[in-house]
Parts: structure tokens; C-alpha cells; sequence
């Protein structure tokens, strides 16, 4: 509240006062608008146009000026303004020597775009947005003169950098085609006084998706075409506008270490829808051919003497193939250290062991080394 007004108020408090025209005055004064203070945006024609410095009518309080550093960081736009048109400018100090209140004409379109910003983060409102550059994490855009941040992890399925072994250099290859287009985008993070602005690519179609997804259901088997491989898994696309993901865990019953020994791009494939999340879905090839391991129940037991060829080593020890999809442990405690493990057994070598483990429910068994390689 300003003096001014806090006056009238204690002053209408006062009963020995005559409150007629007090009320007429209490009325005017409430009524008058407050002082401009400094961080403000403020709105006036121009009066004069004079040496670098361009002359703002601010009534009641008087004259605005932009001077100095303030108008050559605005000159490109002070070229275009002439006497009698309104702008707005951000103040930046009401206590100028010759009077004037100093104004910022940048800072107040600062200010508004970021202002814009937020209201389209809290409307969810789409625009297209020209890529400015790409580094590894994702790609530079520049909305209204604000340079924004698209990263990887936000972009549409059919704009993700594709790339098997997760090699940064290679992801970055694949941004760069990307710059120069325009992609639909929203803003998921506005932070004026970091100057960070995130964009998302993801939801600008959410409606259509939504609408497209709504056509399928968890258990559904579908045709679609592989449209891209990492070393996560495989994208599928089921129908325009719509892929899902099948995981490396849900290629195949067997061990997949690299996807491109099962698909490649273009292929027609059917899968397994076996989960619709957050407008994500999940599908699985290896669901729609029989379970080795259960008919591999009839087949085994826990002392049964088998061959089996190593096919990976990992931290625990080497995982030995004994049929298509069916693969046991040979822990490393049976040879002490992970380099006499890996001095005794060789990868594609077949070898005698003993089954000592065997859980064909939760498809696990644990094997122990028996002799020579063969």
C-alpha cells in the first residue's frame, strides 16, 4: 500500500473529520495508479527520439528514458520506432539524476517472452520450433529469440538417435540431421532466472496417439515393420503414427546380445503386445514361440551329466548353452578366479557339466564343470 493511500484510509478513520469530501477523496486517491518501482513493466508513447536516448510519456509520474548500454542492446528495434507509437520497457531504476526513469527496452521483452513461456508450460501449447544445433545430449532451438534445450531422451520415436552401441559420436551424427528442421514441440521447463528452457517433443501428437492406441489391448498378437534397432532392443511400427518397443530381454528365449542377429530394418514381424503404459507399448516376439524351458522340465534333472557350449562370460562366471534357449551358470568360484575361469573354458567351446542347479519355473540352472573341452 502507498502513503498515499494509507493516509486516506487512517484519515477515514477519524470521526471529528468531515467525511463527505473525504469520501470523494479517499475514492480518487484508492483510485489513482501506484508509482512505477523498478523491475516493472510499463507502457507509454514515445515523445522524442534525441541523441541515443529515446523519451517515454509515463503519466502521471512523468518521462522514461532509455539511454546508454540500454539503447544500443535495443538500437536494432529503436531503428524502427517513431514518435507516437506505444512500446513497453521493463524499469530499471526510478532514481535517474536528471529525473527520468530509467528503462530497459530488452529486458521487458525478456521479461514477456519468458512470461509467454509459462503460460504455454501451463497450456500445454504446441508450436513448430526450427533445430539450431545439435550436441550428444540433444539438439539447441530458439524460440522468440530464447535459445532452448530438446534433449535426446524427449524426442518422437522416429527422431531418437538409433545407434546399437551407444557411441556418443554416432548419436551426435544422428542429431545433426536433424538440424535445420522444424519440429512440433512444447515446453516442459521454463526457468527465467537460469535462462533454462526445456522442450519436449514428445506429447505434441499425445491426442492422435492416444486415439491410435486406444485400437489395442495387452495380449493382442500384430504385424509390424522394424523400423530402427539399439542396443536396447527393436522399434516396431504398427501402424502410421504409432511404434512400440520390443526389449532385448523379450527377443528371444536364448541369449540376444545384439538385435541385428534376429531383425533388420524393414522387416515384417509379428509380436506380442504385453504392456500399454503412460502411452508407451511394450511388445514381445519371444512370447509368441514355445518356452524351452518348459518342456524342458520333462527333459532334466538336478546330478543329470550334459554338454554345453560357453557363450558369454559375465561377472559371476560363464553361461553355457546346453540347447536352443536353454543355458546354465558355470559360477567362477568353481575355479577360484575369474582368470582361471577364463583360461580353462573358451568361448564356442563345448564342455562336459553336471547340472547342480535346476529351477525351470523361474528358468534357471547352475552347472558344474566336469572335464576337457571337445
Amino acid at each position: 500500500m502507498t502513503p498515499a493511500k494509507k493516509a486516506v484510509l487512517d484519515a477515514a478513520s477519524t470521526e471529528d473529520i468531515d467525511t463527505a469530501p473525504l469520501s470523494q477523496m479517499g475514492a480518487l486517491a484508492l483510485q489513482a495508479p501506484e508509482p512505477p518501482k523498478e523491475g516493472d513493466i510499463v507502457e507509454g508513447p514515445v515523445i522524442a527520439l534525441d541523441r541515443a536516448r529515446v523519451y517515454i510519456d509515463l503519466p502521471p509520474f512523468g518521462t522514461g528514458i532509455i539511454y546508454g548500454r540500454e539503447y544500443m542492446n535495443a538500437r536494432e528495434v529503436i531503428k524502427r520506432t517513431n514518435p507516437g507509437d506505444v512500446i513497453a520497457a521493463k524499469v530499471i531504476s526510478v532514481t535517474s539524476k536528471e529525473g527520468y526513469i530509467e528503462l530497459s527496452l530488452k529486458e521487458a521483452r525478456q521479461a514477456i517472452i519468458w512470461a509467454q513461456a509459462e503460460e504455454a508450460l501451463k497450456d500445454k501449447r504446441q508450436f513448430e520450433v526450427a533445430v539450431k544445433e545439435a550436441n550428444k545430449g540433444g539438439l539447441i532451438m530458439e524460440w522468440q529469440g530464447i535459445a532452448g534445450f530438446l534433449p535426446a531422451s524427449q524426442l518422437k520415436a522416429e527422431h531418437y538417435p538409433r545407434v546399437m552401441d551407444g557411441d556418443k559420436d554416432k548419436i551426435l551424427d544422428e542429431l545433426r540431421k536433424l538440424v535445420g528442421e522444424k519440429l512440433m514441440v512444447s515446453i516442459i521447463s521454463a526457468t527465467p532466472k537460469e535462462g533454462k528452457l526445456i522442450f519436449s517433443e514428445k506429447g505434441a501428437d499425445d491426442k492422435e496417439k492416444k486415439e491410435l492406441i486406444a485400437n489395442y489391448q495387452v495380449g493382442d498378437v500384430v504385424s509390424g515393420t522394424v523400423t530402427g534397432m539399439v542396443d536396447f532392443g527393436v522399434f516396431v511400427k504398427l501402424e502410421e503414427g504409432l511404434e512400440g518397443l520390443v526389449h532385448i530381454s523379450e527377443i528371444d528365449w536364448g541369449l540376444v546380445d545384439d538385435p541385428r542377429h534376429f531383425f533388420k530394418v524393414g522387416d515384417t514381424v509379428k509380436v506380442k503386445i504385453i504392456d500399454i503404459k503412460e502411452g508407451k507399448i511394450s511388445l514381445s516376439a519371444k512370447q509368441l514361440k514355445e518356452n524351452p524351458w518348459t518342456t524342458a522340465t520333462g527333459k532334466y534333472n538336478k546330478g543329470d551329466k550334459v554338454e554345453g557350449v560357453i557363450i558369454k562370460f559375465n561377472k559371476h562366471g560363464a553361461l553355457a548353452s546346453i540347447e536352443e534357449g536353454i543355458a546354465g551358470l558355470v559360477h567362477v568360484s568353481e575355479f577360484g578366479t575369474e582368470d582361471k575361469l577364463r583360461s580353462s573354458l573358451e568361448l564356442g567351446k563345448r564342455y562336459p557339466f553336471t547340472i547342480s542347479l535346476f529351477e525351470p519355473k523361474d528358468m534357471r540352472m547352475a552347472l558344474a564343470y566336469g572335464g576337457e573341452k571337445k
